[in-house]
């Protein structure tokens, strides 16, 4: 008795651990978690080599593909990285959960395969995932959005906020359908990035079983309860014969991220080092688990801020009731805490409209110094690393430094189009009071302006709509390694902003998720309490710069008037 008690002991204080796996962008990392109070024992970074290249990219046609190689090798690097640094026993580990971006969807062929791995298929960009990015299928959202108003039947784009974006999943499946028949002729279904990584590693291999993300579902592929789930056969053969004929070989259910998937099946617990004890959770998206990651709550407006943004937000569903809020990503119950309904909106780009801005004025070092005689191969590379070491801050301080009473140029920021409020993704950016006194840090001020007043044209349209906001969490790079972005953009919502002192909190999200689906936790807000980040750093407007921000955004809402109506006019 003394021996089997003592056992139970043991048992119940033995650490446990699970592991959160975050696909960006440019870069998937994997952090593993300490269950008991969400300490990151190690983490590692993978850098997408073909993305890094720009293979099966063409940036003038808004074409951004990636390869899934890229993701199967990183899953693989990472995660036995994170084993190796960290020293536990794989016994210990009790569960994994994926985040990825999304819509990046992609074809799977009839045995499950990614057709980009099929013979035949390796190098063509139809048969990659098509990354969130990828605004190639406009014309394809706009046929969905009119057909959606005009079929007489059921509007199937009134829970994603009333507009269906070219980001999205059937409008990107309906673009390759139509661009290339060898790859629908190949193609059984299509997968979300987040639902494929997960089907790569759970055990259970049935195509139609298999359980898929609500998460994306409900944001991206008009996935809703009232209608029994996609949208019916009728209305889709109307776009495309093609999309009716799909819809068989989708689901009708959709899972939460706090369910089980399956457990890791053999062939990856060899690779990995695990066990196939170790349960895998349903997917999701990065942004819904950074909001998880950063505690969310009611009322919190989650900020998820790298090259886009995603802003989330939670409510109960007596709170929203029937109501739709016009213009954003989508209301979907259980997207982000299972049991209340999680609300999307964002930006189409955030860093990438400072990112564009830097390899704009980089252009005359790559294109010219670095193709110098003059200097030797080492210099050359000394100089790019310092420069590149110092734009951006040398950039912010001197732009942090012009006072506002000083004319600094008005800018958009639809570099990528506009996601919300109200999707249009041919939109374009533009820049107005340009003068001969303009510098370059009076553009990068302006640019930064102009990502802060998009958020804010985010938050009005919450507001507007009855969605009560009282905090506002920002979480990723700039949030953490930008203050002049964050104080600038604290002013311009007239908001206290607060700062999730993890470097990784969509992948620490996605481990809260693994550590309820492995049943160490019983719920989300509970583990999300228990594990999720601590805030560093909390920014508050500045009352001097409140009014003059103000009067600011009505010169930006007026440039962008000017520039959706001549937008409209030249469809």
């Amino acid at each position: 008795m003394f021996w089997a008690i003592k056992a139970q002991a043991l048992t119940h204080t033995m650490k446990t651990y699970v592991i959160g796996l975050d696909y960006g962008s440019d870069s998937v990392r994997a952090v593993l978690i300490d269950t008991q109070n969400g300490t990151e024992l190690a983490s590692e970074v993978f850098w997408y080599p073909r993305w890094k290249a720009q293979k099966y990219c063409r940036p003038e046609i808004n074409q951004f593909r990636q390869h899934p190689l890229d993701h199967i090798e990183g899953l693989e690097q990472t995660i036995r990285a994170v084993m190796k640094q960290s020293g536990v026993s794989p016994e210990t580990v009790k569960g994994i959960c994926i985040d990825t971006t999304g819509s990046s969807p992609m074809p799977i062929a009839e045995d499950g395969t990614a057709l980009a791995m099929v013979p035949g298929f390796e190098e063509n960009p139809n048969a990659m995932m098509v990354l969130w990015k990828d605004h190639t299928a406009v014309k394809e959202a706009n046929e969905i959005n009119d057909l959606a108003r005009t079929w007489g039947g059921e509007d199937f784009t009134k829970y994603e906020g009333g507009i269906y974006s070219s980001e999205w999943f059937w409008a990107k499946i309906l673009h390759v359908a139509r661009a290339d028949k060898e790859v629908v002729n190949a193609t059984h279904t299509w997968m979300e990035h987040c639902d494929y990584v997960t089907y790569l590693l759970a055990d259970e291999k049935d195509l139609k079983k298999f359980k898929r993300s609500r998460c994306a579902a409900g944001h991206k592929a008009m996935w809703h309860e009232s209608w029994g789930g996609l949208p019916d056969a009728e209305f889709l053969a109307k776009l495309d014969p093609y999309l009716a004929s799909l819809r068989g070989n989708l689901y009708d259910e959709t899972y939460t991220s706090d369910e089980v998937a399956g457990h890791l099946n053999e062939e990856w617990a060899g690779k990995l080092g695990l066990t196939t004890n170790t349960v895998i959770a349903v997917g999701t998206f990065d942004a819904h688990a950074g909001a998880v990651g950063a505690k969310v709550d009611h009322h919190a407006l989650v900020r998820v801020m790298g090259t886009s943004t995603c802003d989330i937000m939670v409510s109960s569903a007596e709170a929203v009731g029937s109501k739709t809020v016009k213009g954003i990503c989508g209301q979907v119950d259980g997207s982000v805490i299972p049991g209340m309904i999680g609300l999307e909106a964002g930006q189409s780009a955030f860093g990438d409209v400072l990112a564009w801005f830097k390899d704009l004025l980089e252009w005359p070092m790559d294109h010219l110094i670095m193709e110098s005689t003059v200097l030797s191969e080492a210099q050359k590379q000394e100089l790019q690393a310092e420069v590149e070491s110092k734009f951006i801050r040398t950039l912010s301080e001197q732009a942090e430094g012009i006072p506002l009473t000083e004319s600094v140029p008005i800018a958009l920021d639809w570099v990528n189009g506009r996601r919300t409020p109200d999707a249009n993704q041919e939109l374009k950016s533009a820049i107005s009071g340009i003068s001969l006194g303009t510098t370059a840090p009076h553009i990068f001020k302006s640019l930064v302006n102009a990502i802060c007043f998009g958020a804010k044209m985010i938050v009005d349209r919450f507001e507007e709509e009855g969605v009560k906001i009282e905090t506002v969490i920002g979480i990723g790079g700039v949030a953490r390694k930008s203050p002049f972005i964050m104080q600038t953009l604290a002013n311009v919502l007239n908001m206290p902003i607060k700062v999730a002192e993890s470097d990784q909190a969509p992948a620490l999200g996605a481990a809260i998720y693994a550590a309820v689906a492995s049943g160490i936790h019983k719920n989300v807000i509970e583990a999300s309490k228990i594990m999720g980040s601590d805030f560093e750093a909390e920014y508050v407007p500045e009352p001097s710069q409140v009014e003059t921000y103000a009067k600011l955004l009505e010169e930006y809402k007026a440039l962008g008037s000017f520039v959706e109506e001549r937008t409209n006019k030249n469809k």
